[in-house]
């Protein structure tokens, strides 16, 4: 099917902003991106969004909201991009801001309390469900097992994030074996060109923000550094960046406890959208309606330039031998990661018997594939109610 005429500007944002408004599930938005830009309006052949969605899992950020802006980058350029980027976003990040805003003056009420903490339980468990489906996918030999227990190793010790993922890119350079199958001719499509001048632009007007809050702002400029960081190596889609935030925040820094924080996900859980916008929330915790606005500008920022930079390239590096091996050990460092982070929120939940039962009736209903949206929900109104009935 040859894809119909190109998009305007605002037929792309509205799309987008439409879908934002019902994008629950995490990496499973990427169908729903998939329908709406192959199926329902043609503006893409599925080979086309076939390589984006290899570029999107290859680079680091949510692969969801990355996919979204490599539908408006083919068809309309790096504007286009900008444009797809935002109008999915959108939605969750404005309701994010308003539950942000809202938990501020109820976390205290006991029926609130209780809630969220019934709904820690839940989190656990969609973590472990994370890092089981995440490690199914990527452990698929002794070398990938290996380089996920020392990452696991590295990270319960707290060896640094950054450290732990560079050393499983050198790990998985050395020790994974490279892809020997060759690419098919649908893979090997016409490259995006380089738009430079928008490229520069664009360039120019992140290094203006960050220095003028390097002058205006020093504690906001930290947040916008910290959380540019940890978009940078979040390798594997959204869940990844949750770790390397909660080390950040509330193990290194102590800006936030880690109550706080695991509530910070149970909303990002429940707002549609990828779940690395608990950055909305715990830059609003931090630092108020600004902090919020510079911590989600900070997190999918840099993927988003790494995303216009390197598809123009990654018909090349895709084939690269060494470039997939390299990527192939930071993955299986997330694995590890993601097992650390399961252990941590399992220990600073308060567990008792009806909360066990909850996680582990939350992991099956996850692992059956039950909507996530559903599991929270459900488990909203279990926890309300034990609250009553207790």
């Amino acid at each position: 099917m040859l894809p119909k005429a190109k998009p305007t500007l605002l037929q792309l944002f509205f799309s987008f902003l439409k879908l934002g408004f019902s994008s629950f599930g995490g990496p499973s938005m990427v169908v729903y991106v998939r329908n709406l830009a192959v199926k329902k309006k043609q503006w893409l052949d599925d080979d086309t969004f076939n390589n984006g969605i290899a570029l999107c899992q290859t680079i680091p950020g949510s692969i969801a909201i990355q996919s979204a802006a490599y539908v408006g980058l083919k068809t309309r350029g790096i504007l286009g991009a900008l444009i797809s980027f935002i109008g999915f976003g959108l939605p969750a990040f404005v309701l994010m801001m308003i539950f942000a805003s809202i938990y501020s003056v109820t976390s205290k009420v006991p029926v609130v309390v209780s809630a969220f903490a019934g709904l820690q339980a839940i989190i656990v468990a969609i973590i472990a469900n994370a890092t089981f489906t995440f490690g199914k996918n990527t452990l698929k030999d002794w070398r990938a097992f290996a380089i996920a227990f020392i990452s696991a190793v590295f990270f319960w010790i707290n060896i640094h994030p950054v450290l732990v993922i560079l050393s499983a890119a050198l790990a998985g350079f050395l020790l994974k074996k490279p892809n020997l199958s060759k690419p098919s001719q649908n893979e090997i499509l016409k490259p995006i060109k380089i738009q430079y001048k928008p490229l520069v632009l664009l360039f120019s007007v992140t290094l203006t923000g960050f220095m003028l809050l390097f002058f205006l702002s020093p504690p906001l400029f930290k947040l916008a550094t910290l959380m540019s960081r940890i978009d940078l190596f979040a390798f594997g889609g959204g869940f990844a960046s949750i770790p390397l935030m909660y080390h950040e925040f509330v193990e290194v820094r102590s800006w936030i406890d880690a109550k706080t924080f695991m509530n910070g996900i149970i909303l990002g859980q429940i707002t549609p959208g990828p779940i690395v916008i608990t950055a909305t929330f715990v830059g609003y915790v931090y630092k108020g309606l600004l902090g919020g606005i510079i911590a989600t500008l900070g997190t999918f920022l840099p993927s988003f330039l790494m995303l216009v930079v390197f598809a123009p390239l990654f018909d090349k590096l895709k084939v690269s031998r060494h470039f997939n091996k390299i990527i192939s050990g930071i993955l299986c460092s997330f694995v590890g990661l993601l097992f650390i982070v399961t252990l941590r929120f399992g220990i600073d939940t308060k567990w008792n018997i009806y909360y066990i039962i909850l996680a582990v009736l939350a992991f099956v209903a996850l692992f059956k594939k039950i909507d996530i949206l559903w599991v929270v929900a459900i488990g909203i109104l279990i926890s309300v109610s034990l609250f009553f009935l207790l």
